[in-house]
């Protein structure tokens, strides 16, 4: 059984980094949208903005419901990355315990 956790844990934990990548370039490129910097008239940045979205939203749209109103200001990305490192802290304490 241990023999398979550890691989398991290993992929959750590098798939949660991956993740993280996706959240910051998500945020990038809604910095960069918000700022006039590029259009998402573009065919190219739309597709990159549509995938960003579609895998971001479903986690950041429960953790904006529940944060106060900070004006334009938007820290859910930032409570998910925190949160994903709390779940990847756990998941490598629990291989260290293996």
């Amino acid at each position: 059984m241990d023999v398979l956790l550890v691989p398991l844990i290993d992929v959750i934990v590098i798939a949660l980094q991956i993740y993280i990548y996706v959240l910051i370039a998500s945020v990038i490129l809604s910095w960069l949208v918000a700022f006039n910097i590029i259009n998402t008239g573009n065919q190219f940045v739309h597709s990159i903005g549509g995938f960003l979205y579609k895998a971001t939203e479903p986690a950041l749209r429960p953790i904006r419901r529940r944060l106060p109103d900070l004006g334009g200001i938007d820290i859910s990305p930032i409570v998910l990355i925190l949160a994903v490192f709390l779940i990847q802290g756990i998941l490598l304490n629990l291989k260290a315990k293996i």
